[in-house]
């Protein structure tokens, strides 16, 4: 009989990273959630229950272990390692939130867990290292590993193995390595005990391979097409394996016998129960029970509704091959069945591409998705001895061979943007035709992506510092290669951009101006960024020389409240109902920027601009404004010396802050309480324009933009004016290369001018100011020769008279 759902176990909010069945009746669990789980049932026939959740950790976990019971503890213990360091031990009949031992000695995340029946416990550590407990006591370290020791397994008391990043086995008496077993390509993610034939191992290489006790292999089992993370052993000698292709494959006589896959980006785990079920945890946060006996099926309806789950997944099409609809065939296609359990088809149904997936225990082809055109999760590869989720081609030009871009979704699209450029002597005012590459390219990952801290090996979560706004009138980019012309800048011809009416002899009427549209910077992945500021913070903890620059209690719950506040901000476009964000907010995150490196204020600098946009109360008060934006302009370094080029980091937080600030200008915006915007304007005045990239010159021409739109509704300070005048002027005088900055200084310019018309007596321009808008205007004509330019020119010129 084929395995099939038996149940569905809810209860965790994050990626369930590990899970074992020691009996019929007992179900653990562990997410990066922070708990682990334990589910039971009375009977067979009985659905299985949460009967208690564990806080195991303060960061996240990620393997566990399970042993028998003994006097002390009736229903055995249930042993959970993380991000913490820590291995707790719990008593599973106790009703005791702390756990019964608690394991010290690694010095990084404890990734692998495995127990022997006498109590005996490994594990293994991102510290490279493994360690040996006897009574809860360290009896023995294991060091020889080069990289992070990924997976372990105790034999007996005496003999382990554990698989490392270094893409080796090794095999070890107590505390003595006595063999290297080498042969997988990639980093060794499982191992499991073969009865009467040795052991099987899982790999980043996509391979299962099971060898001898001597370390010779016995054969490979080959159908993952991506990494494969976990694998047992059913009590029938078949293996089961778990992996990054969102499948659980069973394997019988060195065949993939069946494909069970799941709604989720990654299977992460895997286990068998004495009678034979598998369980398996996934990156949905769902464990599942899958079983061969039909009466332990789940019910027939949610059968079918998990079957339509899985055929309505979103496929990308690089995780099952190259997609040419015109080649494929149509649905009569499935009538030819498969040649071996895992067999992919695709289809053409009416201009959508199925695929389908070919089920030897069930003799069908079921369908596993629709295909997309995005880049998928599937295919990570190496580039220089690293592992990457994405290394693109990007053509320079003809005849010269494509340049390697990698991108890992753990890590800032500006840093990879930027890193690619350097790497390959090309101008820097790429980055931003690169960064719009990256993120168009990369959009297929976030299918059920989790969030929490990123796995450096297998890019757990992503973080994007908010893709830059496409205001009307502004530049077109779209998703091909950064260097061709598919995302070059292309005028656009929307209606703010093109005259409306032909220019008339005589007085010239503006055909563009007033532009009242504002432009922001909204968009974020929430997720991922608290993801990042997490990771940042476990770093500072893991260090005794940083354990200082750790969030606080009070911080961490403040950031919580703000990140779910701006999760459900993103999600809608506008702040939520209900009480807004407080005073005790703002002054967490602006704690932390004063107290982080620069280095790692990113992602708390991008949350601070999400909080100017969606938080407009923060600066309504003068007062709170200045302490805002003073702490920003600190966190950017904005009093420090400018060097050209900017340090990295600096140059990202500099385009962060100066986002924040045009996001502080908007439709609810009233003119009235704009007292602490010349301030403001004269700190960023001191920035020498020469020292910014193309990014933050934009973004300034944006700022610019936006508190024009302010003026076009009521008049402001004088001093705020002038500073706004001086700014406008010299960013038309000093931008020599980006059309797009020019054209928003020159809206900026004109709307400005209109409002003084409009609020007649508020304002008059000088002689002087006279003198230098008109040099500004000419200057920007000769060095942007484009039809946008020269028609928002005429506008202003006519203004002026």
């Amino acid at each position: 009989m084929p395995y099939k759902l038996a149940a569905l176990l809810r209860s965790h909010s994050s990626d369930v990273r590990g899970v074992a069945a020691p009996t019929d009746s007992l179900v653990l669990s562990v997410s990066r959630d922070k708990t682990a789980v334990s589910w039971a049932r009375p009977a067979p026939t009985v659905s299985f229950a949460r009967e208690a959740v564990f806080e195991a950790g303060a960061k996240f976990v990620n393997a566990l272990a399970y042993i028998p019971p003994t006097p002390e503890a009736s229903k055995g213990y249930v042993v959970t390692g993380g991000g913490d360091t820590v291995i707790n031990v719990f008593d599973l009949s106790s009703t005791a939130t702390e756990p019964s031992y608690s394991l010290i000695g690694h010095g990084d995340n404890v990734c692998a867990l495995n127990a022997l029946p006498s109590g005996l416990i490994v594990s293994g550590s991102w510290d490279r290292t493994a360690k040996v407990w006897v009574n809860f006591q360290l009896a023995y370290e294991l060091k020889g590993h080069e990289h992070n020791v990924w997976a372990v397994l105790a034999v007996d008391d005496e003999t382990f193995l554990t698989g490392s990043a270094d893409k080796t086995i090794k095999i070890w008496n107590k505390h003595k390595c006595i063999r290297t077993v080498t042969g997988h390509t990639g980093v060794v993610r499982g191992l499991a005990l073969i009865p009467d034939i040795g052991f099987a191992s899982c790999s980043n290489d996509s391979e299962v391979r099971v060898w001898t006790t001597e370390g010779d292999v016995v054969y490979t089992l080959s159908g993952h097409t991506s990494f494969v993370y976990s694998l047992t052993v059913l009590p029938n000698g078949d293996i089961a394996s778990a992996g990054e292709d969102r499948t659980v494959r069973v394997w019988h006589d060195g065949e993939c016998v069946q494909t069970i896959v799941h709604p989720a980006i990654s299977v992460w785990s895997v286990a068998s129960m004495p009678n034979g079920d598998i369980v398996s945890g996934a990156s949905d946060g769902v464990v599942r029970v899958f079983s061969a006996a039909e009466e332990r099926w789940a019910p027939a309806d949610e059968l079918k509704e998990f079957d339509e789950t899985v055929a309505r997944q979103a496929l990308p099409s690089q995780q099952v091959g190259d997609v040419k609809k015109s080649d494929l065939p149509g649905p009569e296609a499935l009538s030819i069945p498969g040649k071996k359990s895992g067999d992919v088809k695709m289809i053409r149904v009416n201009d959508n591409v199925e695929a389908h997936q070919w089920d030897s225990a069930s003799s069908s082809w079921q369908k596993i998705g629709d295909v997309v055109d995005a880049v998928g999760s599937g295919r990570r590869q190496v580039y220089e001895g690293r592992e990457y989720d994405y290394v693109f081609d990007v053509d320079i030009k003809d005849g010269v061979p494509p340049l390697k871009l990698p991108f890992n979704t753990s890590e800032n699209p500006y840093f990879a943007a930027q890193r690619f450029l350097q790497a390959n002597d090309l101008p820097g005012g790429y980055v931003d035709q690169i960064v719009q590459f990256i993120q168009s390219n990369t959009q297929g990952v976030t299918i059920g992506a989790p969030d929490g801290p990123s796995d450096p090996f297998t890019g757990g979560s992503r973080y994007r510092a908010g893709p830059t706004s496409q205001p009307t009138g502004g530049a077109s980019i779209s998703s091909g290669d950064p260097f061709t012309g598919g995302s070059r800048y292309t005028p656009s011809t929307a209606n703010v951009s093109q005259p409306t009416t032909q220019p008339s002899p005589g007085v010239h009427t503006p055909t563009i101006i007033p532009v009242r549209t504002f432009v922001s910077f909204k968009q974020a992945n929430v997720p991922a960024m608290r993801g990042k500021i997490m990771q940042f913070d476990e770093g500072f903890q893991h260090e005794i020389s940083t354990s200082s620059l750790a969030l606080y209690p009070d911080e961490t719950t403040s950031l919580d409240e703000t990140l779910t506040y701006l999760t459900q901000a993103t999600q809608s476009g506008v702040a939520p109902e209900g009480a807004p964000l407080s005073d005790s907010h703002l002054e967490a995150v602006i704690q932390i920027l004063q107290r982080w490196p620069s280095s790692s204020r990113f992602p708390v600098i991008d949350l601070a601009r999400l909080i100017s946009g969606f938080c407009p109360h923060f600066y309504e008060d003068p007062s709170r404004a200045t302490i805002f934006f003073r702490a920003l302009l600190e966190a950017a370094d904005w009093s420090h010396q400018w060097e050209t080029p900017i340090p990295k980091p600096r140059e990202t937080n500099v385009l962060l802050t100066l986002r924040s600030f045009a996001n502080m200008l908007q439709e609810s915006t009233s003119p009235e309480s704009l007292d602490w915007v010349a301030e403001l304007l004269e700190e960023i005045s001191k920035a020498p324009y020469e020292a910014l990239n193309k990014l933050h010159h934009v973004t300034l021409a944006t700022l610019l933009f936006n508190l024009s739109c302010v003026r076009l509704k009521g008049a402001i300070s004088a001093r705020t004016h002038e500073w706004h005048l001086k700014l406008i002027s010299l960013v038309l005088k000093e931008e020599k290369s980006d059309g797009e900055t020019a054209y928003r200084a020159l809206v900026s310019l004109g709307n400005t001018l209109y409002s003084i018309k409009q609020q007649a007596g508020s304002f008059q321009l000088t002689a002087a100011q006279r003198s230098e808008i008109k040099e500004a205007v000419s200057v920007t004509k000769s060095r942007f020769p484009e039809d946008r330019i020269a028609h928002v020119s005429k506008d202003v010129e006519s203004l002026l008279q």
